[in-house]
């Protein structure tokens, strides 16, 4: 067998569009399908955080990286908050990506349980940028675990009445 004809590993995850425009909702199907490899529809409801916006979220099965090929493909679009995780494998250490346009991403390995995994040459370049002076050891560690993210993103997370919740995993 090839490299080439190898099965690739596979994963799942979640992709929740926390708030978009209407006129780019069709345009999230098709970019998220191209990376999935088949047609997507999702279920949009109204986003009571933000006026003439939309939500929705896709549990999907695909290729180990899918996370980040989605995350590729989306950001940059203005007036779009999402976040996509994708499940470890035997092999591969999960993911988290959050996407705001003021922010732009934030991406985190997470373990087996869904903890942020932050590497030490991060750790050690907080500590270092605090000794400097150039902040603090808390506000870089706020910024590893995607605090700034989480706090913008906390707003649209919550589904309007009637709707159901989905909470997603909070970084305390």
């Amino acid at each position: 067998m090839t490299a080439r004809s190898a099965a690739r590993p596979m994963t799942r995850g979640v992709f929740y569009v926390h708030s978009a425009p209407s006129a780019l909702c069709p345009h999230l199907e098709w970019a998220v399908g191209g990376v999935l490899g088949s047609a997507v529809s999702l279920d949009w409801t109204p986003q009571p955080a933000q006026s003439g916006t939309y939500r929705a979220e896709l549990s999907w099965t695909g290729e180990v990286g899918a996370a980040a090929k989605i995350t590729s493909a989306l950001r940059g679009w203005k007036q779009l908050r999402f976040e996509v995780t994708e499940e470890a494998t035997s092999g591969t250490e999960g993911s988290r990506y959050s996407y705001t346009p003021d922010l732009g991403v934030f991406h985190a390995v997470t373990g087996l349980h869904g903890d942020l995994m932050i590497p030490e040459d991060r750790l050690k370049a907080a500590v270092v940028k605090a000794a400097l002076g150039e902040t603090t050891v808390l506000l870089e560690i706020d910024r590893l675990l995607g605090k700034p993210w989480d706090d913008e993103l906390e707003t649209f997370r919550h589904a309007g009445e009637g709707a159901p919740v989905r909470w997603l995993h909070q970084v305390v």
